[in-house]
C-alpha cells in the first residue's frame, strides 16, 4: 500500500545577500514567482524569510515584516490550499505573517524568542521546533562541542514540541529540525544523519533542511554552487528513514529523489509504466 511521501518545503529568500541565490529573488516579483514555479514543481510548503541566517546587514523587525509580507499575501492569493510558513525568530514578525496568511512558523533559531511558539498556539498554527545548541541569532558555531549531539537535539526539540502542542499548536502540524550547520559542525551533521532514526522514533515528524549546507560543502570538497549532488544523496538518505519533510532550494529535483527512494521501498507506486508491458 502507498504511504504519504514526504513533504517538501520550498526556500523562498526575499533577501538581497542569501548564501546560495545571492538575493535572485530579493524582488516581490521574483519571490512570487519562484513560490508559484516551486508549487508546479510538487512543493507543498513555502517557506519565506526576510533575514539571512548568517552574519549580514542587520534587519529590524519593521524591514523584515515588509520584506515577507507582501510575498506571503500574494501566494495566498494565488493559492488557498499551499501551506505558507514564515521563517523567523520574532514573534511581531510570525503574528504580522499569519495576519497575512501564513499558516507555519519556522522558527530556525530554536525559540530564541519565547513568545514566538505562544503565536504559534494562540493563532493554531504549525511550528517547527529547532536545534542551535543555544545560538544567538545570524552567529556562526564555534569550536562547539555535545556529549551527543543526537540526543541533545531530541531532548531540545522534542520538549519545545510539547510545550508547542501544550500551547494550542496541533500536533500535526508540528516538526521537529535538528538544524543542520545551526550550533554544529560538520562531524555533528553527519552524524545526525547516520542516527536519523532515532528522530523519526520520537514520533514527531521530522523536517530535515540539507539543501547546500555547508556540511555537505565540507564533506565532499565542493563549493556553495556544487553541493546539489550530495545534498540529494543526504536527502535520499533521509527519505529512506522515514523523514517527513524536506527545505530545499532544488524542488523538482528533490520530489524525484523522494519519489524513487519511496518506489524502491515498496512505498509508491512508478508514475508511468509503459516499458515491455504492450
Amino acid at each position: 500500500m502507498s504511504k504519504p511521501l514526504a513533504r517538501v518545503m520550498a526556500i523562498v529568500n526575499r533577501t538581497p545577500d542569501s548564501f546560495y541565490d545571492k538575493g535572485a529573488t530579493f524582488a516581490v516579483d521574483a519571490a512570487v514567482e519562484r513560490a508559484t514555479k516551486a508549487i508546479a514543481d510538487g512543493a507543498s510548503i513555502i517557506d519565506i524569510g526576510g533575514v539571512k541566517a548568517g552574519p549580514g546587514d542587520e534587519v529590524d523587525p519593521a524591514a523584515e515584516m515588509d520584506r515577507v509580507l507582501p510575498v506571503i499575501a500574494a501566494v495566498r492569493a494565488a493559492d488557498s490550499h499551499v501551506t505558507i510558513s514564515v521563517d523567523t525568530w520574532r514573534a511581531d514578525v510570525a503574528q504580522a505573517a499569519i495576519d497575512a496568511g501564513a499558516t507555519l512558523i519556522n522558527d530556525t533559531w530554536a525559540g530564541w524568542d519565547p513568545e514566538l511558539v505562544e503565536v504559534a498556539g494562540a493563532n493554531r498554527v504549525g511550528y517547527v521546533c529547532s536545534h542551535t545548541g543555544g545560538a544567538t541569532p545570524r552567529t556562526r558555531p564555534h569550536r562547539v562541542r555535545y556529549d551527543d549531539i543526537v540526543a541533545d537535539v531530541i531532548r531540545e526539540t522534542t520538549a519545545l514540541a510539547e510545550r508547542a502542542a501544550s500551547l494550542g499548536v496541533p500536533e500535526e502540524q508540528i516538526f521537529i529540525d535538528p538544524t543542520h550547520d545551526f550550533g554544529k559542525n560538520t562531524f555533528h551533521g553527519l552524524e545526525i544523519l547516520r542516527r536519523v532514526d532515532e528522530l523519526v522514533a520520537t514520533g514527531w515528524p521530522v523536517l530535515m533542511a540539507l539543501s547546500n549546507k555547508d556540511f555537505v560543502g565540507e564533506t565532499v570538497d565542493r563549493g556553495v554552487g556544487e553541493r546539489v549532488a550530495g545534498t540529494l544523496a543526504a536527502t535520499a538518505w533521509a527519505a529512506a528513514r522515514g523523514v517527513a519533510a524536506f527545505r530545499v532550494h532544488e524542488v523538482r529535483e528533490t520530489v524525484d529523489v523522494i519519489r524513487m527512494t519511496a518506489a524502491i521501498a515498496g512505498d509508491a507506486a512508478p508514475l508511468n509504466t509503459v516499458r515491455s508491458l504492450a
